[in-house]
Order: structure tokens, then C-alpha cells, then sequence
């Protein structure tokens, strides 16, 4: 389980205004050794993390390193010390290469001083090869899925023989293939010595991977322990500081007419010739490898693509989508896999985005109605259970959970007929799954037509009604309660199994 101790945190304390985000917290990582930080939205684990990076100067507490004592002032001291933190956002450059993002801010240089980016891209070349990914040096970040993204992430920091590396979420957005990637790498890092602190709100995969866990709750250390000397339900109850009784939050609705259908639908390159329906009151999932085009055929329905050919029916009448305006005068709501870059307007309140998409209900002229705005924001607050200081605070600032949470009554404002949900618990504790699960299941109940995007094959199989799997841009399947299965769902997926062959 590891061998010497490279890092130790120890007392450390950290308060913002008004807030103590830290108090007393202790951490320690040995050489070799995976060692889970788990805790809701707003425990203080990124505020931990962030000390350790540089980001943060702790107001109490002190670090060591290799056993010495050492004063971690930036970022950069951070990474001279060889700790490396992989953030659950993305920080590459979208618009340079894949070479040129691994070696950003250690660019290599020829003989004459000049950059050398043949050299760059024949070792970045030998990276790609050594981890077995399906990509090219020149390739722009920006033609990457987010999942691809995370990946070079990653890949980024274990090409600069870090000792310490803090994996934040790192398969949040990663399919099952690339996840396997992730864990043979990180087998090969523990094998080279190297400690990695792993955060992650998927429980299961926990027991895969790592050594030891430590528990956060609201800035405290509730827990250090072996990971396999605690349930899953144990380390819940220790995050939430209470017992969740039921996780997935799913009843049995009452299914109604089609309301939603797409017929021979297709993109371009991106998919092609995808049909499917969802009906009132009715849960319908979409799974899928990342890069299937799950998130495309979506966003096609939504106006945000262009399709180049099919035809997409509401309520039985074809409809003509060309912008997400159109959608959304259709009664079509669309919340985002992206929920930071699509989906809020972070440098906004809570307010704002939370009644942007009902902008025409709230307008009398050329006055706001405030009255209306505020019953709106309370009405969702409430009902969500949204923490937030005053419904002027910045939605930047809230967690995951309560984020989603805002996105979620934007649109609910709208009263839709129709709400696709991609990736909806991506990055959320916990505690806030379960409220997300609850909020997807009281919708369904009163008729509105669910279509839930997801990697995570157990929400799909205990959320949704019918299940249809995508891959190589075309349904590969579609099956009811009845054969859910995440064996079945990876067959189609992988495309080892068509219905055409059944």
C-alpha cells in the first residue's frame, strides 16, 4: 500500500470572508499509492488541493514534503517541486495543437534559440504512442471531445515525471474504454513511485483504484482509512453526514403519447440517419461511447446544429428547427453537457440565469418585472433546495450540484414539454445526485417527456424507461427495463451487438 510518505498536510486551515473553509484538515500521501479525497460539493477539497498547488496560501498548518517542511508560494513553485494538479475544468489552449498544449510553458528550443516544434511533435508523437491513444500531435484541442480533452489532461502532466500528481473528477467525462486507459496508467505511475491523489464522486471505481481514502465534511476530516475497511454506504454516510435511504430516485409514471420524434435525422459527418421517440412521462436514455454523437443528435434537435437531412416531430407535427429559439418555442429545453460554458453565465447571479430563458415573462416594456423575477428565483430555490447566500450571489460560486440546480430552473421557468439532460450529474457530489434524480423523477411524474444523456450506465439503467445506445454516429440499439443490463448496453456499443443482428 505505498511506501515512503512524500506529503503530508498537516492542521491546515483556511477561511474566506465570513466562511471557515478549512479547519484543522489532514492529509498525507505515501510513494506508489492512490489515495482517494472524497467529500460533497463545498467540503473544502478543492481549497485543499489549491494550497497544495500554489493557488492558495493556508492561513494555518503546515506542509511537508519528503519529510522537510516547505512553504509552497505559487503555482509554479508548486510544479518545481514536481506536484502536478489535473483539474476537473479544462485548461488547455483550445485553439493549439495537441504538442503545443503538453509543452506549454516548456517549450523546446533548437541550437539557434528558436522554438522547435519538429521536435515537439516527434515527442509528443512518442507519448500518444506510449499511452495508445488514437491521436495526432497537430490535431487543435478544440476539435477534441471534452473526454478526449481530459485525456491530454492528463497525459500532460504524467510527461513531466511529477512525483506528486492530484487528479480532480478525471473521469467524469470519459467512456469505459478511456477510463480503462486511465487506470493502466495510473497502475504504471504507481509502479515509477509516483503518489496520486485521486478525487472522485464515483464511489464504485474507488475500490478499483485506490489504496487509502480520506473524507471531508463541510472543512473537517471526518475519516482516513484503507478504502476496502468501509462500504460505499459507509463513505456516503460519512460525505453527507446522514443516510441516504435511496440514491436513484425512479417511479413508476404514467407513460403518455409521443411527444418528441426524430426520423431519419443526420449531421453531416457527425451522425446519420438517427431515428428515435420519447413520450410523456416517460425517462428516455441515450448511451454510448463518448464520441457516438450522443451529445450531437442533440444539439441538432435543439437548433444549436444544422441537420442535412430527416425531419423532427413534436406532437405529432413536423417541426422546422433551425435555431434554439425556435426549439424553445417549441416547448424544447436543452441543458447542456457544458453546464459552465453553455449552460451559466458564471460572472452573473443566481437571479439572472435563473430567469434568462423566461426573459419575455419578466419584461413589461422596457422594465423588469421584479416582483415576477423574485417569485420565479424563490419558486426554484426553494423547490430544489438551491444553496445560495441571496439570490444576487454569482452563480461562479456555487458548487457543482447547486449549479445544475440553477440550470435546471432556468429552463423549468420555461414550463417545456420537452427536457434533454446531457451528462446531468457530471462533476456532483453525491448528496446532489440524489436531489438531481429526485427533481428528473418529479418531472416525469407530472408529463414532461424526459431524454437523459449519460456515461454513467448505472444511472441510465435504474433513471430511464427505454434505453437507446449510440455508436459510430447511429443507434446501434434500443431495449426496455426488461433487458437493461450494462453488458447488453456495451455490446451495442461497442458494436459486438446490432438489433439488426438479433
Amino acid at each position: 500500500m505505498g511506501g515512503a510518505t512524500i506529503l503530508k498536510m498537516q492542521g491546515i486551515c483556511k477561511s474566506f470572508p465570513g466562511v471557515r473553509v478549512l479547519d484543522q484538515v489532514n492529509l498525507d500521501l505515501r510513494e506508489g499509492e492512490v489515495h482517494a479525497l472524497l467529500g460533497e460539493n463545498g467540503a473544502g477539497k478543492s481549497t485543499l488541493i489549491k494550497i497544495l498547488g500554489g493557488i492558495y496560501n493556508a492561513d494555518e498548518g503546515k506542509i511537508f514534503l519528503g519529510g522537510e517542511e516547505v512553504k509552497i508560494s505559487s503555482v509554479l513553485d508548486a510544479q518545481n517541486r514536481d506536484i502536478r494538479i489535473i483539474h476537473q475544468e479544462i485548461v488547455l489552449v483550445p485553439f493549439r495543437s495537441i504538442a503545443e498544449n503538453i509543452f506549454l510553458g516548456r517549450e523546446l528550443q533548437n541550437r539557434a534559440g528558436f522554438l522547435d516544434k519538429k521536435q515537439m511533435y516527434e515527442k509528443t508523437e512518442e507519448i500518444i504512442q506510449e499511452f495508445g491513444l488514437d491521436l495526432l500531435p497537430d490535431m487543435l484541442v478544440s476539435e477534441l471531445s471534452i473526454g478526449m480533452q481530459q485525456l491530454v489532461e492528463i497525459v500532460k502532466a504524467v510527461s513531466t515525471d511529477a512525483k506528486i500528481i492530484v487528479m480532480d473528477e478525471p473521469t467524469s467525462s470519459l467512456s469505459e474504454h478511456e477510463v480503462e486507459f486511465l487506470f493502466r496508467t495510473i497502475r504504471l505511475l504507481k509502479e515509477k513511485k509516483v503518489g496520486i491523489i485521486y478525487i472522485s464522486h464515483k464511489i464504485p471505481e474507488l475500490y478499483e483504484i485506490a489504496d487509502r481514502v480520506t473524507v471531508l465534511r463541510d472543512g473537517h476530516t471526518i475519516r482516513t482509512c484503507p478504502i476496502h475497511e468501509v462500504t460505499s454506504e459507509q463513505l456516503i454516510n460519512m460525505m453527507v453526514g446522514r443516510e441516504l435511504t435511496k440514491y436513484y430516485i425512479k417511479t413508476e409514471n404514467p407513460i403518455g403519447d409521443i411527444s418528441l420524434e426524430a426520423r431519419g435525422l443526420s449531421c453531416g459527418r457527425l451522425f446519420e440517419n438517427v431515428s428515435f421517440y420519447a413520450r410523456y412521462g416517460e425517462i428516455v436514455g441515450f448511451s454510448g461511447l463518448i464520441g457516438a454523437g450522443r451529445t450531437e443528435v442533440m444539439k441538432t434537435v435543439f437548433g444549436i446544429l444544422k441537420k442535412s437531412g430527416g425531419s423532427i416531430y413534436l406532437d405529432g407535427k413536423e417541426m422546422d428547427i433551425r435555431k434554439p429559439e425556435d426549439a424553445i418555442g417549441a416547448g424544447i429545453a436543452y441543458i447542456p453537457e457544458d453546464r459552465k460554458s453553455e449552460g451559466l453565465i458564471l460572472i452573473n447571479s443566481v437571479a439572472f440565469n435563473m430567469t434568462l430563458a423566461a426573459i419575455k415573462d419578466i419584461i413589461r416594456g422596457i422594465r423588469v418585472n421584479k416582483s415576477k423575477r423574485k417569485e420565479i428565483v424563490e419558486h426554484y430555490v426553494d423547490a430544489f433546495s438551491i444553496k445560495v447566500t441571496s439570490e444576487e450571489q454569482l452563480v461562479g460560486n456555487l458548487s457543482g450540484g447547486n449549479q445544475q440546480k440553477v440550470v435546471l430552473g432556468k429552463w423549468l421557468a420555461r414550463k417545456p414539454k420537452v427536457i434533454i439532460l446531457d451528462e446531468p450529474t457530471r462533476g456532483i457530489d453525491v448528496g446532489s445526485k440524489s436531489e438531481i434524480y429526485r427533481i428528473i423523477n418529479q418531472l416525469a411524474g407530472e408529463g414532461v417527456s424526459i431524454i437523459l444523456v449519460s456515461s454513467e450506465l448505472p444511472e441510465v439503467i435504474n433513471m430511464c424507461d427505454r434505453i437507446y445506445i449510440m455508436g459510430e454516429g447511429r443507434i446501434k440499439g434500443e431495449i426496455g427495463q426488461a433487458e437493461f443490463s450494462q453488458e447488453k448496453i456495451m455490446e451495442y456499443a461497442a458494436g459486438r451487438k446490432t438489433d439488426e443482428t438479433e
